[in-house]
């Protein structure tokens, strides 16, 4: 294995074990910044001997151990004699033997995740909620700054700031690392599904980078839902959320062909579509609306994602049922990425030319200047209103915008595709 190929493992090894690494160490630590610091710690070690001696058997065991020998010398260092700070010294060293074992098996307690319990603290409400998401997925998705920056659609100084001062407040309100519980645990619901759902989306359609999707990212974000869902079974919203994610799950496998490419929604083969999750989905949706949460977000784009995965072809798909659904969330959650997804219905149920007038309302808002999918959805739309000049442009404007390059490949392609039009035309 080349050096390369060492570090693109590291790479996919870390995006798959930090989250566990940073919670597992702030459980001891009681400091989610100090957490991620060391986490960091043992990552820099493994960029530098892996190369030479390997990638080891059980690489998420070394990176734990090793970030768990960087505590205890910090707290050596640093000569923290309290009793508090000697017992998580040896309660570190008592565990390094079976670091990995008996991690998974915390993972494995529904009450006491590691996991869980950081995306509570990260949501806590010392915290302004945007800073509260913006902190989980650093830490839970492992996901750049740049990154959670673009799924904000905010700019990245900004987004780093909000998580440096995140940190920072936990760290002075010592904020306990906990699941909290009654009234307070209703109370930051809402954050920590935003959360989820953010982190859930982040691996359904990368941001940036080669990889059009990031399943282990969906495959985390369905497992704490699952988890919420069993720790509060009389939650619509809980229920709203792990609806969607299964339905929106179960089309992994055929949004993508044999070399990674891309495909879009109305091509996919439907045969390969998961049929288990689209049961467990429509099994959550039902749920859900038995609680009474029938007009809540998450409940309504679970409702549209039921209308795709109960249409056997995708000529077959209710699009008035949709575009009502849409209307109906708009008026509940008003923006302008549910009114440009409500355009694309309207335009599949009533005609191009009435789309395309919902979308060009949409274009001098601020929050999409640099939404890449703005102007390809408005290209799908000229293109199909046999408009291939202004629809190239469209798609070149969405290729320059996006930093997913794969979606930038497919939306050259199609630009390509408008030129031959108009040169056949």
């Amino acid at each position: 294995m080349t050096a390369t190929d060492t570090h693109r493992s590291i790479e996919a090894i870390w995006r798959i074990e930090s989250a566990r690494i940073i919670a597992g160490l702030a459980r001891m630590l009681r400091d989610v910044g100090l957490a991620e610091e060391l986490a960091q710690d043992a990552l820099v070690t493994a960029l530098e001997q892996w190369p030479q001696t390997g990638v080891p058997d059980n690489p998420g065991a070394w990176l734990m151990t090793t970030a768990k020998h960087r505590a205890i010398d910090r707290l050596r260092r640093h000569q923290l004699m309290e009793r508090k700070h000697e017992e998580i010294a040896r309660e570190l060293e008592a565990e390094q033997a079976d670091a990995m074992p008996r991690f998974d098996a915390m993972l494995d307690d529904d009450i006491g995740d590691d996991l869980l319990r950081l995306i509570f603290t990260a949501c806590h409400p010392a915290l302004p909620a945007e800073s509260r998401v913006a902190l989980t997925l650093r830490l839970l998705g492992g996901l750049s700054t740049a990154e959670i920056a673009r799924a904000f659609l905010q700019p990245e100084p900004t987004v780093a700031q909000r998580i440096v001062r995140a940190k920072r407040t936990l760290a002075e309100k010592q904020v306990p690392f906990e699941v909290p519980r009654g009234e307070e645990l209703a109370a930051r619901l809402d954050a920590v599904l935003g959360v989820i759902y953010l982190v859930f989306n982040e691996g359904y359609t990368a941001t940036a980078g080669d990889d059009w999707m990031r399943p282990a990212l969906c495959d985390e974000a369905l497992r704490l839902g699952r988890i919420l869902a069993g720790l509060m079974p009389r939650q619509a919203s809980v229920f709203g959320l792990l609806a969607l994610m299964e339905l929106q799950a179960s089309r992994t496998h055929a949004r993508s062909g044999p070399d990674g490419e891309p495909i879009r929604l109305l091509e996919q083969n439907r045969a390969r579509w998961d049929r288990l999750l689209i049961q467990r989905g429509l099994t959550a949706l039902e749920r859900a609306r038995q609680l009474g949460g029938d007009a809540e977000p998450y409940t309504l784009q679970a409702a549209i994602a039921a209308c795709h995965a109960r249409a056997p072809a995708a000529e077959r798909t209710d699009w008035g049922r949709i575009a009502a659904l849409y209307a109906t969330l708009a008026a509940v959650a008003p923006s302008p990425v549910v009114e440009l997804n409500r355009a694309v219905a309207v335009a599949m149920a009533s005609g191009p030319a009435t789309g395309l007038a919902l979308v060009d309302a949409l274009r001098d808002e601020p929050i999409l200047a640099n939404y890449h999918l703005l102007p390809a959805v408005r290209g799908d739309l000229l293109e199909k209103l046999d408009r291939h000049d202004e629809a190239r442009a469209e798609f070149e404007r969405a290729a320059a915008l996006t930093r997913n390059a794969r979606e930038r490949e497919l939306l050259r392609k199609r630009a390509a595709a408008c030129v031959q039009h108009a040169t056949d035309g």
